[in-house]
């Protein structure tokens, strides 16, 4: 094993010391890497869709689309966790995440919905079928029914423990790393 290390003052919050230069060609939004789209339906916390933000942008994901009454930007809430990242990940606002996943479905997406149910498969058992969106719901009441109906599969993040609850942005980074592992080792 090799140990890198590295100097301390390239760590910097500075976005523009930090931005790569694909970064700044990408203006406003990003050249995506990941055939992925994020549907958050009904998120109540803006500081967790900023969270999912950075998270997209990280993974280079096509978009996010919040619906309902999700957070959308600009929003200073959202911005406070995004650092920025709500500047580079394209997004789009729709009333209802059925709607979204119809239109999605349309142009070729496989819609997973994200939630725990007895029709769920463990993320990991789950050969994910691109491109793909996933579909991350309202925090106490997880995704609308009419979406859930929409879906083309479900999976979920075992929990072994008595709430059966985890934070919608750790989800999505779960989420968004084991869909660029299986990218990766499929290629």
């Amino acid at each position: 094993m090799t140990i890198m290390s590295h100097d301390p003052s390239e760590y910097t919050d500075d976005p523009a010391t930090t931005a790569s230069s694909s970064t700044e060609e990408r203006g406003g939004g990003h050249a995506a890497t990941t055939p992925v789209v994020l549907i958050l339906d009904h998120l109540r916390s803006a500081y967790n869709v900023g969270n999912v933000f950075r998270l997209a942008e990280a993974a280079q994901v096509e978009k996010i689309v919040t619906c309902g009454y999700t957070a959308t930007p600009p929003h200073h809430k959202v911005a406070k966790t995004a650092r920025g990242c709500d500047e580079y990940v394209p997004c789009e606002h729709a009333e209802t995440a059925s709607e979204s996943i119809d239109h999605l479905q349309r142009q070729g997406y496989t819609v997973y919905a994200v939630e725990p149910a007895p029709e769920s498969v463990p993320l990991w058992d789950c050969r994910l079928q691109f491109p793909a969106a996933f579909v991350l719901g309202n925090e106490a009441l997880g995704i609308s029914e009419k979406a859930w109906q929409a879906c083309d599969a479900a999976v979920e993040l075992p929990s072994y423990g008595i709430k059966n609850s985890i934070n919608v942005a750790n989800c999505a980074a779960t989420i968004l790393y084991e869909t660029l592992r299986q990218r990766h080792t499929s290629s």
